[in-house]
């Protein structure tokens, strides 16, 4: 089941909260995209296959869409909330597929949901800020499936995903290949992509208020709180305390 709710919307783009829940673990029937959309992923994951091939969608990877172009899903790991954003032709000059979404990214995507009833400038300027940090992906090939299991691992907490050993011997591969090959695919060290993850579960936790960043730290798997304050600050640019501000409810 999908729900969409409008957060903001304008002749030039829209923006909608897109919830889909129960548990899909098989290919949907090929659903046609009517226009030039951003879908990023605000919770879960869930598996996309286009003529780009297969992919897994969360929060660190989103994808491109553009119209006369379609897609197929999958939710073998439940239900997820995404923002889906409509872009006029001109606003997204760039190839469909899926795209890079860093922290940055990440902290710009949850400023863009908190924008005020001024579309035409206050959120337009948000949405601006968010597109320049975007960065489309267009490589791909046979190499992607090893990386997205790899993601998937790391993303679902698999004890195996602890340590790039245990998991290049879960995916049965060298360490140094799995190394290689996910830098090469995505852009990112195994590290960066498990900071990412572990990054962005902390902005959800600073978004509901969070202020015990010790227990924070432990939960997430980090050494302590300086660690964490570390890792978040040289993620976003900003530490937790200044995020958790900026995100309050």
């Amino acid at each position: 089941m999908r729900e969409s709710t409008t957060v903001a919307e304008t002749d030039d783009f829209a923006v909608h909260t897109v919830r889909c829940t129960g548990h899909r673990p098989g290919w949907s029937e090929p659903e046609p995209f009517t226009g030039d959309q951003i879908v990023l992923v605000r919770a879960g994951r869930f598996r996309m296959r286009s003529r780009h091939g297969r992919a897994v969608v969360d929060s660190a990877m989103g994808y491109a869409q553009t119209v006369d172009e379609e897609g197929q899903f999958a939710h073998p790991a439940g239900g997820d909330v995404c923002t889906a954003i409509t872009l006029s032709p001109g606003l997204w000059r760039r190839p469909s597929g899926t795209v890079r979404v860093s922290a940055r990214a990440d902290v710009a995507h949850r400023l863009l949901l908190r924008s005020g009833p001024d579309a035409a400038f206050e959120t337009a300027e948000r949405l601006m800020e968010l597109l320049a940090r975007l960065a489309v992906d267009e490589q791909g090939g046979k190499r992607r499936a090893l990386v997205d299991e790899a993601r998937e691992a790391i993303a679902s907490g698999r004890r195996e995903a602890a340590g790039l050993v245990s998991l290049a011997r879960l995916l049965e591969v060298s360490p140094s290949h799995l190394s290689r090959t996910f830098r090469r695919e995505t852009g990112m060290s195994v590290t960066r992509y498990r900071n990412r993850i572990r990054v962005g579960l902390a902005l959800d936790r600073l978004e509901q208020g969070e202020r015990d960043l010790s227990g924070l730290a432990a939960d997430l798997g980090f050494a302590d709180h300086a660690h964490l304050t570390r890792t978040v600050r040289e993620e976003t640019g900003r530490p937790p305390t200044v995020l958790r501000r900026l995100l309050r409810p």
